[in-house]
């Protein structure tokens, strides 16, 4: 399996690219995210990679982050979502963004990615449901420590994710910890 490239970069053309790695050009898919934050032609490169073989090709597909990479294979894991989907997905929206909805259960969001309809995007919330990792979900849904210990909280406390989530988006960004605790308590006690 091929983890990992590194070399110059000879072509970009969305979503593929070609690096050259000592002479060798390796025809690389990526998401969009990537895509945008490649370097000029003929810089170095250095991209994750995910080889899938099949009977008819052998593809390559790139990432910029290990987050990314581990998100794809996440999402090929799910019956029906090959990796030209889990790309487009990818490419529709972060890792941050897909946790914050898997988390939410906001299947709105996933609708509005190219390829994916309402019985995919409900299929996509349930089997994500806690794989995309405890740190990107509270990445995407905290934007300080005060929120991320309110969040904890409230977590130790036995609230699922979708409702913690939700009673830290209603509360003023600038509350401390224990005032946090408080009215998000509040809120979910109603």
């Amino acid at each position: 399996m091929i983890g990992k490239l590194s070399g110059t970069l000879d072509d970009k053309n969305p979503p593929q690219v070609i690096v050259d790695c000592h002479g060798v050009g390796y025809e690389v898919l990526v998401p969009m995210s990537t895509f945008y934050n490649l370097p000029e032609l003929g810089a170095r490169v250095s991209l994750l990679t995910h080889f899938v073989v099949r009977e008819d090709a052998q593809i390559l597909y790139g990432f910029a982050t290990s987050q990314e990479r581990a998100a794809f294979r996440e999402l090929i894991k799910i019956s029906g979502v090959g990796p030209r989907t889990a790309l487009s997905v990818l490419s529709g929206m972060s890792v941050a963004e897909l946790a914050q909805a898997v988390t939410l259960q906001e299947g709105g969001r996933l609708i509005k990615v190219p390829g994916i309809g309402k019985k995919t995007a409900e299929r996509l919330l349930l089997e994500l449901k806690g794989k995309l990792g405890p740190d990107i979900g509270v990445a995407a849904s905290v934007a300080n420590d005060s929120q991320a210990d309110i969040l904890q909280a409230l977590l130790a406390l036995g609230y699922s994710d979708k409702e913690a989530a939700a009673a830290l988006k209603a509360l003023p960004s600038d509350v401390g910890v224990s005032e946090g605790i408080r009215l998000a308590l509040r809120a979910l006690g109603k």
